[in-house]
């Protein structure tokens, strides 16, 4: 297949993605198969890849800004460039670049180079960007746009993404980019041996597809149904929570020492409030407990403020009868001082030390675990060592259908950060990991787990 590409002329374009990584390797495997490479970036592509490695690879000057001085001596160099390309692909392909292509922007050296490229060749572009960039009407609209202009795009890969979420809007892997660039030249080679005179052709209307398009067409209406289908099935399985009753705890507890002074951590509420926020949206009826925290109530909730585990405690008594699902994500205070003063301690009252005796507070988890009857209940573990053997013995211990670990001194763990590393562990033991995640992609985790086994 190699020999397909020799002395090929492809114009690579880059532009500002986490995956701008790749197109040195797609550079330096075109080299290799015996392509002439130029480069063309945008400037955001310059904050994820140098330049200096693509002219390395490539053995010309990679060109960035519309201006650059090194082409500025050629005149139009952007329709020359295009002129000298007998293929032109954009991997990786951000939102911006997608749009820009599609409706004709021309503010970058890139799309310029992209519009001057004549009809009859390629255009080969691979999007890469987060799921809900690529799920978003606009870009779908984009695609179709794109499309419609003959451009190939090469559907991106489904994985791991860089902001934790999971679903499509990686870029393909090399050799599947390689493939798309193998199969543009074998189209274009055998349209030229049905015409070898080049002999006018009169277009109908509406372009014949060549077979591989139609296959290409075909494995992209494939995939964009298993993506909807996918939808439907995670849809059907939030279903199961509509219209349920949850109750939510978050946040942290006080408890006071005297009337300025109190015992507390370091929660921000900022699970427990996503949590909320998504069983909302599901449909759920929402009942969210939460001690002091900086975060607005999420809508569509009935929201309880408390202050110390007692409050949160009564609360939590009154509603968890009559609820279908209760969340613990409360960091409540363990314990409390035996004796509150009512006023502000002075230094000379109290001489140079003073004793504050704790008493232990409720366990709101284990009462509730105690006295649940339909109820599904999720606990939450923050450890700081042994982090699945304290989890599982939580599990047991408190009678919880679910438990949900993460570690307290790591970093997108734990108290305050917007993200999170989880653990969910089920009663049968099985344990499901999950990457770092934004809080509210892991409230999403956490219901879909709750959803499948409830």
């Amino acid at each position: 297949m190699e020999k397909v590409l020799k002395n090929k002329k492809i114009v690579v374009g880059v532009t500002g993605s986490i995956a701008a990584y790749k197109s040195a390797l797609l550079v330096r495997e075109l080299i290799k198969s015996g392509a002439d490479v130029q480069v063309v970036m945008t400037p955001a592509a310059t904050k994820f890849i140098t330049t200096t490695t693509l002219e390395s690879l490539s053995r010309h000057p990679v060109v960035v800004e519309m201006f650059e001085d090194i082409k500025q001596t050629s005149g139009a160099w952007h329709v020359q460039l295009a002129q000298w390309a007998d293929l032109m692909i954009i991997a990786p392909c951000s939102a911006t670049t997608l749009s820009k292509v599609a409706n004709g922007l021309s503010d970058t050296a890139l799309v310029c180079v992209a519009m001057a490229l004549p009809p009859e060749k390629p255009l080969l572009i691979a999007p890469a960007m987060d799921y809900d960039m690529w799920q978003h009407p606009a870009t779908q609209n984009n695609v179709l746009i794109l499309k419609s202009f003959g451009y190939t795009i090469i559907p991106p890969a489904e994985g791991e993404l860089a902001s934790g979420l999971i679903g499509p809007g990686r870029l393909p892997d090399i050799p599947v980019l390689m493939d798309y660039i193998f199969k543009s030249f074998d189209s274009l080679q055998n349209s030229s041996s049905i015409n070898p005179q080049n002999e006018a052709i009169t277009l109908t209307e509406k372009p014949l597809e060549t077979i591989d398009e139609s296959l290409e067409k075909d494995k992209w209406n494939a995939e964009l149904e298993l993506e909807m289908l996918k939808k439907k099935i995670h849809s059907k399985t939030y279903d199961r929570l509509k219209g349920k009753k949850i109750l939510i705890t978050a946040g942290p507890t006080i408890e006071k020492i005297d009337s300025v002074r109190f015992i507390s951590n370091f929660s921000s509420g900022k699970m427990g409030f996503a949590i909320a926020d998504f069983a909302a949206e599901i449909g759920a009826e929402v009942i969210l407990i939460s001690g002091p925290t900086q975060l607005e109530p999420p809508k569509n909730c009935s929201f309880i403020s408390v202050q110390s585990a007692e409050e949160m405690f009564q609360a939590v008594m009154q509603y968890f009868p009559n609820v279908d699902v209760a969340i613990f994500s409360a960091a409540v205070a363990d314990f409390t001082p035996k004796i509150k003063f009512e006023h502000k301690m002075k230094k000379e009252e109290v001489g140079e030390s003073v004793t504050i005796e704790l008493v232990r507070t409720k366990d709101i988890l284990a009462e509730a675990g105690k006295s649940k009857t339909h109820q599904f209940i999720v606990g939450f573990s923050l450890e700081t060592e042994n982090l699945l053997e304290n989890a599982k013995r939580k599990l047991q211990q408190k009678n919880c259908d679910l438990i949900v670990a993460n570690l307290a001194n790591v970093p997108d763990s734990g108290f305050g950060g917007d993200k999170n590393t989880i653990t969910i562990i089920d009663k049968l033991g099985n344990e499901t990991n999950f990457m770092p995640l934004p809080k509210l992609q892991a409230a999403k985790e956490i219901l879909k787990a709750i959803a499948e086994r409830f």
